[in-house]
């Protein structure tokens, strides 16, 4: 089974021509200074300029003011607001209908009833629903912590947004997480990373190509 997929965390020429090359169908920018893939609004803005209108361009933001997603999409040419704190469905639609880009709503999951609330609450609301796993209690990001969760909870589940599976998936993984959650796309970021915070070419390439089924 083929899926898209996005390559979240590109702070770097090198991973931007790296995730292009090898068949992305969405680049991940980090407005979120506390995470090691964090990108300035001039580095968003000088790397952007290459990526043409076919590749998704979206934005990743934790609870951000509407002063910081405007200089932000503005610097980025962004596609897609993705909100990964805990905006409410109120939230998610006013970013809609200010800004008149897509929004995708981040989901931190462990349990079918996290799904359950999440379902309830957003689908419909939010262009795109990410189901990513539950950090750790101690981390200070709400994403990029190498950590999966139960794919079956996603199986044979219908939504009225479009989704993607995060947490955990790397190039070893992501065709069985497809198999089983029936994801019509993937998100990743450590799992193609040599060290934290920087891409490694041939694990993207890889994921890209496990993930498409090539």
């Amino acid at each position: 089974m083929s899926c898209m997929v996005k390559i979240c965390g590109i702070n770097s020429e090198d991973a931007l021509i790296a995730a292009m090359s090898a068949g992305a169908d969405a680049l991940g920018y980090v407005f979120f200074p506390p995470s090691p893939r964090h990108i300035s609004l001039k580095g968003a803005a000088t790397l952007t300029k290459q990526v043409p209108n076919s590749i998704l361009k979206v934005g990743l933001f934790v609870e951000p003011s509407d002063a910081a997603l405007e200089t932000a999409i503005e610097a980025g040419n962004l596609d897609v607001i993705q909100l990964h704190g805990k905006e409410s469905p109120d939230r998610v639609t006013e970013v809609k209908q200010r800004f008149g880009l897509k929004v995708m709503k981040a989901i931190p999951v462990s349990t079918a009833q996290d799904i359950d609330k999440a379902q309830s609450a957003y689908d419909g609301v939010a262009d795109f629903l990410l189901f990513d796993a539950k950090p750790p209690k101690d981390s200070v990001l709400p994403g990029g912590n190498a950590v999966s969760f139960d794919w079956t909870l996603l199986t044979e589940r219908r939504f009225k947004s479009d989704w993607m599976l995060a947490g955990g998936l790397d190039p070893d993984n992501v065709a069985e997480a497809v198999k089983i959650s029936g994801a019509p796309w993937v998100d990743v970021s450590s799992g193609v990373e040599k060290t934290k915070g920087v891409k490694d070419a041939r694990k993207i390439a890889t994921f890209i190509h496990a993930a498409k089924g090539y």
